[in-house]
């Protein structure tokens, strides 16, 4: 999987013409995010830098809260779709499900704010599907079920899901904080078959 197959398009488009207010709010808010924390993030300057005043933001986010809300989906669908190419970029089968543990890493690293917006918001009952940013997970969840034998106990795919998610995400983290070096060929060498279901 090459760098360039795990990026995510969120950069800036053409000036904002009036047509959806709302998609373009959103995108301002993810472009703000790849430059800034959370905390800097609010309405009255991605209204600033779409070219409307507050109230026609409150329109469609109430608060930050809504905000956040969209912009945690837009990014949960984002990691999903670059699990999804990073998959059928590996040919499937372990190869892409190694190759879908690789590109959450690197989506974290390329959207640090959004990442832990995305953790944040996703709440203690992740795996089980109920999350508001679940789409990644769900292709986490898909791939476990798609590899596993098909007699594997429901409690084993879980214990599954768990072990992938907990390396990718912890390794995510790791270099997210410094604690590691956002290192390319160490994401290859960590993310391997060991955590990947057994087929035989």
């Amino acid at each position: 999987m090459t760098n360039e197959d795990n990026s995510v398009n969120m950069t800036v488009k053409p000036r904002y013409h009036h047509g959806d207010l709302r998609a373009e709010l959103i995108r301002i808010g993810l472009v703000q995010l790849d430059s800034a924390p959370v905390d800097a993030l609010s309405l009255r300057e991605v209204a600033r830098l779409a070219g409307v005043s507050a109230t026609a933001v409150y329109r469609h986010f109430p608060d930050k809260a809504a905000l956040l809300g969209a912009l945690c989906g837009e990014g949960d669908a984002a990691l999903a779709r670059a699990q999804r190419a990073a998959m059928a970029g590996a040919g499937g089968g372990q190869a892409g499900f190694i190759a879908t543990g690789r590109a959450y890493v690197r989506f974290a690293l390329a959207h640090p704010a959004l990442f832990r917006l995305m953790m944040a918001m996703q709440g203690p009952v992740i795996l089980e599907g109920a999350g508001p940013c679940d789409s990644g997970l769900a292709e986490l969840r898909a791939n476990i079920a798609a590899l596993a034998p098909r007699d594997t106990p429901e409690a084993e795919r879980r214990v599954m899901a768990v072990q992938a998610w907990s390396l990718v995400h912890g390794l995510a983290m790791l270099m997210l904080d410094g604690q590691l070096p956002h290192d390319e060929a160490l994401i290859d060498a960590a993310v391997k078959i060991p955590f990947a279901p057994s087929t035989t």
